[in-house]
């Protein structure tokens, strides 16, 4: 079971990701691409080139986990901006799985729930 905190690293990957890679190929991602070492713990989110899918990586101490999140409809929707890499909060994570924008202003109820954690 992956548990989200507030206090867990939760990294964007800006660019979209070839999704036949398995984790292998995304820790690879995430040491070459992205400098960051896949084992520190951080939760990385993923994206396809049609944004239509998520994949998230994370090590929980013993192995890794992979999620992935395809919409029937539509696609993810936000502005990537500069850089290889994003962070984001907790609230932000719980905005972008609901296929909201996680960089707009964070509604008073995911602002809620993070608090109570």
């Amino acid at each position: 079971m992956i548990q989200i905190t507030a206090h867990m690293r939760i990294l964007l990957a800006v660019d979209p990701v070839d999704f036949r890679k398995g984790i292998d190929g995304l820790v690879a991602v995430c040491r070459q691409k992205l400098a960051v070492d896949p084992f520190s713990g951080a939760l990385f989110i993923f994206t396809n080139k049609s944004r239509q899918a998520l994949r998230i990586l994370v090590y929980d101490g013993q192995g890794f986990w992979l999620c992935h999140k395809r919409l029937s409809r539509g696609r993810f929707l936000w502005n990537f901006g500069p850089g290889a890499i994003r962070d984001l909060a907790a609230a932000q994570l719980q905005q972008l799985l609901w296929n909201a924008d996680p960089f707009k202003k964070i509604p008073e109820d995911f602002r809620r729930i993070e608090k109570n954690r």
